[in-house]
């Protein structure tokens, strides 16, 4: 395993000296936060993919390849789907608002009252976010070094929030894009085909396995719809994605390179798949589906590819990780505390400071994440919590301000307020891993939307007239110089 530790430490060690190099590039608010908003075509590509492929993506898809076959792709293709549909009819829009969190968008569209309880929302799915990608480093780093559960979290964690704090945006954008390649040749490129070939070809895995095994849709339709409402919906609004969406440098970058990110998704996905359902041939009869990358990789893999194969496991995870971080950070700051401190983030010239306490919460929540992600146990219902959250609470408010002009501040508060009460009751009532929380909870928070905005007075001219003139690009003074390292 020397040569392993070897690719490991060096990788690890990249990662450190691109948050130093992103520390001497993050000058100010808009630098530290979003990159600038200076990322061409390529670079926003691979780090958008990067973002959303995490271990979830990786190690899960895998998994669920184990446990359902092909049909295991569909949790990652619709996060592709959700990904794609997000660049084709919205990340324009969305970058033309030069804001740099949803809730943000929201106080425009609706007139300035919709920020704190939105924001708390947010804050909360982007912290469990979080702290679900910084406990599959346990998984990781117990393959690698034989550590336990605590140690693990610590160590990659720790690194994370190294070069997050250090650098910000531009930090993790430099190591998104590293990330992005090393998942792309670890993964797609050596995994994949050594796995297949190790399986026997697909003629003997046909043979091996149950017909349902290569059925498309074989993990069932109620689980695919949940899938798409979930995730496909939960890329649309996600402050992790929007807040790569405003690193784009135009409207052109947005929607074109965040449909070939998605496009990427959706290979990723089939890939995971068929590599899971190499692994029930080599391996059938597995402790856990999710045992599945690290048993494949441990004893498949010849030494030197095998650490490099964990490094791009561990490259999903960080990328994701720290995209949640710095827009959990992010939240905490502008939306939350700022308000309640009654101050109004603004572009003032005071960029240092600016950039100072954005780092320090960086370093705040980063703590924080470790911390709970050490006394959780299970990720799975974390994840969920997280995701139910944000469907229900905030998918209504933030695709009718975008949708409808009759939508009003109160009825987006109400839908807020509605659908996260009751995704958190329902919770309560089925469990957390039922598929009616977010169901019943998306479809009250419809309801209160459509039935509190027609019942009180349309937002106002001047309001709208504001929220027309940013998503045409205009009524904001930020630029978006062009910069050699946005490719």
């Amino acid at each position: 395993m020397a040569v392993d530790y070897a690719v490991i430490v060096v990788y690890l060690a990249g990662m450190l000296a691109m948050g130093w190099w992103g520390m001497r590039r993050a000058k100010s608010k808009s630098e530290f936060l979003v990159a600038g908003r200076r990322l061409g075509p390529w670079m926003y590509s691979g780090t958008m993919a990067a973002i959303v492929l995490g271990g979830a993506s990786t190690i899960g898809g895998v998994g669920l390849g184990y446990q359902y076959g092909l049909s295991g792709a569909w949790m990652v293709f619709t996060i592709g789907l959700g990904l794609l549909a997000l660049s084709v009819f919205f990340s324009a829009r969305i970058a033309r608002l030069k804001v740099y969190t949803v809730s943000e968008m929201l106080d425009l569209r609706y007139g300035g009252r919709a920020g704190v309880i939105s924001g708390v929302v947010m804050w909360a799915y982007t912290l469990m976010l979080a702290v679900t990608s910084t406990i599959a480093y346990a998984t990781i780093f117990d393959v690698l070094f034989d550590v336990n559960r605590t140690v693990a979290i610590i160590l990659g964690g720790a690194i994370v929030v190294a070069y997050s704090t250090l650098g910000g945006m531009w930090s993790i954008t430099i190591t998104d894009m590293v990330q992005f390649v090393v998942k792309t040749i670890g993964v797609l490129l050596l995994l994949l085909p050594i796995a297949v070939v190790k399986a026997g070809g697909f003629s003997e895995m046909k043979a091996e396995l149950p017909t349902e095994y290569f059925d498309p849709l074989g993990i069932g339709g109620e689980t695919i719809f949940t899938y798409v409402l979930i995730y496909t919906f939960g890329m649309l609004i996600g402050q992790d994605i929007w807040q790569r969406v405003f690193t784009a440098r135009n409207d052109r970058t947005a929607r074109w390179g965040g449909t070939v990110a998605g496009t990427y998704c959706l290979v990723y996905a089939v890939a995971g798949a068929v590599i899971g359902t190499a692994a029930k041939v080599m391996y059938p009869t597995l402790p856990s589906a999710d045992a599945a990358f690290a048993t494949i990789v441990k004893d498949e893999l010849p030494v030197g590819v095998r650490g490099l194969v964990l490094a791009a496991a561990l490259a999903a995870v960080m990328s994701t990780s720290s995209g949640a971080l710095i827009a959990c950070a992010t939240v905490a700051n502008n939306d939350i505390w700022s308000r309640l401190r009654g101050v109004v983030a603004k572009d003032d010239g005071v960029e240092r400071d600016e950039v100072k306490g954005n780092r320090a919460f960086i370093l705040i929540m980063g703590v924080a994440v470790i911390v709970i992600a050490i006394a959780l146990n299970n990720v799975v219902e974390a994840l969920t919590v997280a995701y139910n959250l944000l469907v229900g609470g905030l998918l209504v408010p933030i695709l009718g301000g975008l949708l409808w002009r009759r939508g009003t501040a109160a009825g987006a508060l109400a839908a807020v307020a509605v659908g996260g009460a009751a995704v958190i009751g329902l919770m309560a009532g089925y469990g957390i891993l039922a598929n009616e929380p977010v169901y019943y909870g998306l479809l009250a928070s419809l309801a209160v939307y459509v039935v509190v905005s027609l019942a009180t007075k349309p937002t106002d001219a001047a309001v709208l007239s504001a929220w027309r003139e940013r998503l045409a690009g205009r009524g904001t003074e930020e630029t978006a110089a062009p910069d050699p390292v946005g490719v």
